[in-house]
């Protein structure tokens, strides 16, 4: 069974590269403190790398 993690956003997008803006949107996120459970996979992992500075990632 593939482990579940949660994403919190806990910065702004504003002043942000455009491939970070469209990354938060493609987790589901887009304002700040917005969580969402997710099935870790290998391109979730890289998306989280990708912006990593802006959200807050816990194993459930």
């Amino acid at each position: 069974m593939a482990k579940k993690v949660s994403i919190t956003q806990r910065r702004s997008i504003i002043k942000r590269p455009q491939d970070q803006k469209r990354t938060i949107k493609a987790l589901g996120l887009g304002k700040i403190d917005r969580t969402v459970e997710k099935e870790m996979t290998p391109q979730l992992a890289g998306m989280i790398k990708k912006v990593q500075h802006l959200v807050e990632v816990k194993e459930l």
